[in-house]
């Protein structure tokens, strides 16, 4: 008797539910009321397994949407953030209420470089121009961090999660894929379309082209992983095939780089050129860049090949600073956070001001046809040197070192560990991150979900390898 009256409780409440639904639809045309069992599905996981959630949000942020209302001040996606709140929310209460985490991840070297990023964003939001706009960005790099990398450390202590972390976003990113290329058709794959066809998923090509390059990385890492099974290597290989496709559509310059550069270090790793020679090398180009600036500036200026659709001309396009305007507007950024840098070097005008700051330190000569004083053109196009203008020398710096700190532990590893799947693994996930970061002298995108999550678990993954997996002949969960 006590089932049957469960039973029968149940299709009373399906019934009532249904119910109320109708009425709503047909009264008040509305269908938000359908999503109440998802949200309560949602908020079970939260109270019985996190880590489903953890799992959710990275099938969630390709797919989410970008909602802006700039007079509300207002800008969020769904339904990636509000999950990452959530998430955030439920480890400080966790924090506070047993104060328990795996020392070894949160001595970790990347988590003392990350603790030292907080820690000078707080310094300078006490200094800030605005310090209401620096403490909302400190709140949503927190809900990307916290996440992305000390749970995701934790959850990828079962390499089974690391695998479905990834391909989750692959799934989700291949979807996007799809949507983006048959929108991309009705255009006749022409230049101009390229800037936007992924939208509402990702704002621009920049970052479509950034995810591209990571997640391409990632997906060719597993071509090579030992024991795929015959018809998931193939599986593998049309997603290497797709992502490959959109990434050459998405007309994304910096993504190309970006891949080209992870490719030379693969060469120099499996060369077994020391992580040392690859970082004097790198600074000594950079200083070379600086001596001989005036006369490589003038070299540049005689390339006037603009972007096209052609994808020869595109490549051509790269080092044109007369004429292409994306490079042009670039170039003025970036001046404009020189000009803020000089006049606060140390403290800078605050995390997350630039965008609201940098439009009387434009030049008349330097503005192009797509610069704007509004405030709403994006950030500095730089992960250097953007936080040089918000958070002065230290701030640049420390990306710096969360860059050099990040890929000196992921090769490291890579050569200590004994297991071979974890040795690629954490391979691909370094070239990755490198990807990323060279894709950052010339786009900045790590306070969007779209990439802080991508890039903050490509380092959780390097320091969960690192620690739990290094010196172990089995890949498996302890």
């Amino acid at each position: 008797m006590e089932k049957k009256a469960k039973i029968a409780w149940l299709y009373v409440i399906a019934a009532l539910f249904i119910a109320v639904g109708l009425y709503l639809v047909v009264k008040k045309n509305t269908y938000l009321f359908f999503a109440l069992p998802v949200v309560l599905g949602v908020l079970l996981l939260y109270i019985f397994s996190l880590d489903k959630v953890l799992l959710l949000t990275a099938f969630a942020v390709p797919l989410s949407i970008n909602l802006k209302a700039l007079e509300a001040g207002l800008a969020i996606s769904l339904p990636a953030e509000p999950l990452l709140m959530g998430i955030l929310v439920l480890f400080v209460a966790k924090m506070l209420y047993d104060g328990q985490y795996d020392r070894r991840i949160s001595h970790h070297p990347i988590a003392i470089v990350i603790y030292c990023m907080f820690a000078w964003m707080l310094v300078t939001t006490i200094t800030s121009e605005m310090p209401v706009v620096s403490l909302k960005f400190i709140l949503a790099r927190l809900w990307f961090v916290v996440p992305a990398f000390f749970l995701c450390t934790i959850l990828f202590k079962n390499p089974k999660n690391i695998h479905w972390f990834i391909w989750l976003y692959i799934a989700a990113l291949c979807i996007v894929c799809v949507y983006t290329i048959i929108h991309h058709a009705q255009f006749g794959f022409d230049g101009d379309s390229a800037h936007w066809v992924m939208t509402p998923f990702y704002n621009d090509h920049t970052a479509y082209g950034a995810a591209l390059a990571i997640y391409l990385i990632l997906a060719l890492t597993y071509v090579f992983l030992p024991d795929v099974k015959p018809f998931h290597r193939l599986i593998i290989i049309a997603v290497v095939a797709l992502l490959s496709l959109a990434l050459i559509l998405s007309n994304c310059r910096a993504a190309w780089l970006s891949v080209i550069a992870a490719l030379a270090v693969l060469i120099c790793v499996l060369l077994r050129i020391k992580f040392r020679w690859i970082a004097a090398a790198i600074v000594i180009l950079v200083g070379l860049f600086f001596t001989f600036q005036n006369q490589i500036i003038d070299a540049l200026e005689k390339n006037n090949q603009d972007a096209s659709g052609d994808l020869v001309e595109n490549i051509q396009s790269i080092t044109n600073i007369s004429t292409d305007a994306s490079n042009l507007e670039r170039i003025n950024r970036w001046q404009s956070a020189f000009r803020l840098f000089n006049e606060r070097p140390v403290f800078g005008w605050g995390p997350g001001t630039y965008q609201f700051v940098y439009a009387p330190y434009q030049m008349s000569k330097e503005k192009t046809i797509i610069s704007t004083n509004a405030g709403d053109g994006g950030n500095a196009h730089s992960e250097y040197f953007g936080p040089l203008a918000e958070q002065g020398i230290v701030g640049s710096l420390l990306v710096v070192v969360l860059v050099v700190v990040t890929v000196y532990c992921g090769i490291k590893t890579y050569s200590r560990c004994k297991n071979k799947k974890a040795k690629i693994l954490v391979l691909g996930a370094t070239l990755a991150f490198i990807s990323y970061f060279v894709h950052g002298f010339l786009n900045n995108f790590l306070d969007t979900d779209k990439l802080a999550i991508p890039v903050w678990s490509l380092a959780a993954i390097i320091a969960a390898i690192d620690v739990y997996y290094a010196d172990k002949e089995e890949f498996k969960a302890e």
